[in-house]
């Protein structure tokens, strides 16, 4: 294993996680190796959460099949993919090893504008998907692993767009940018344009910074990725409030929860709001916050809650 090295990208695996709202989880019959992750639940348009995530074991270009097969028995059972969901790629990186995680981390930041804008990331799901940052190089640079390539902040934005702390999780880069799909076609372009972006980069290829030049310099295409979608105004309205609240709350949530940051803030009936924390392992943690003439209180949720 070394870098650079030229590998075909259809020689590369790749693994997709499929997000969705409604339809029926549990009666979906899966080949060996794919997953449904019931805990992991998207927002419908009530703002209940619903649906799961749908997860392929690594596959090779000419099993990509599997997808529509897959896409076609979620959609039979009444699931969709809204604006609460996305489309994320995994793609192998042991041609490489670790020797690519910092030309890796380069061609981030030389071409991540690019390629979320070729994949028209929507505007309100880019706090899944932040981008790589010099300082995280940096990091690196001095002390490479895991805990460097940590994007701190809400857990919701601890995965950057190209998320090369995946190569530590289970040895592959994970593309965070698509929006939520379950037409086959779509999907099948952005795991196409994946893998020839990370081919091309363990190749140590220089690439533009542009969408339709970087989509040329790889012989992706330039369209056809799965579109934007418009969140409800009410959604919009809730990030809105949860990004006002959490510089507020995130002391109060630090001395109960060292290591903690808050995941989500949601209103509840009598004027109470649900605050999640996770801790660095991922284990989520609930609280009541309730504003009083005191200021702020918060309290431990009951464990059935």
């Amino acid at each position: 294993m070394t870098y650079p090295l030229n590998v075909d990208w259809k020689r590369l695996r790749y693994g997709v996680e499929i997000e969705f709202v409604e339809g029926k989880p549990l009666e979906v019959e899966l080949p060996a190796g794919w997953s449904m992750l019931t805990n992991e639940l998207q927002v419908d348009e009530r703002g209940m959460p619903s649906g799961a995530e749908l997860t392929s074991p690594p596959l090779a270009w000419s099993e990509r099949e599997q997808i529509r097969l897959m896409t076609e028995r979620l959609k039979a059972t009444g699931a969709a993919a809204n604006w609460s969901c996305g489309l994320h790629v995994h793609v192998d990186l042991s041609a490489w090893g670790e020797s690519i995680i910092e030309p890796l981390l380069d061609a981030a930041l030389g071409t991540q504008d690019a390629l979320r804008r070729l994949m028209r990331t929507a505007g309100h799901r880019r706090m899944f998907c932040p981008p790589v940052t010099r300082e995280m190089r940096e990091r690196y640079a001095a002390r490479p692993g895991s805990n460097a390539l940590h994007n701190p902040g809400r857990p919701q934005s601890h995965r950057c767009g190209i998320n090369a702390r995946a190569w530590y999780d289970n040895g592959t880069v994970e593309i965070r940018y698509a929006n939520g799909s379950l037409e086959y076609d779509e999907i099948v372009r952005t795991v196409e344009l994946c893998l020839r972006w990370t081919a091309a980069v363990g190749a140590a290829k220089a690439l533009p910074n542009e969408p339709e030049a970087l989509a040329r310099a790889l012989g992706a295409p330039a369209e056809g990725y799965p579109p934007p979608p418009e969140p409800p105004l009410w959604h919009l309205e809730r990030m809105w409030l949860e990004d006002a609240l959490v510089p507020v709350l995130a002391p109060l949530v630090t001395e109960r929860m060292p290591d903690g940051e808050i995941h989500t803030i949601r209103p509840e009936p009598g004027g109470r709001l649900l605050v999640e924390a996770e801790d660095e392992c991922g284990a989520i943690r609930r609280f009541t916050a309730r504003p009083s003439a005191r200021g702020w209180e918060l309290s431990d949720c009951p464990a059935d809650t």
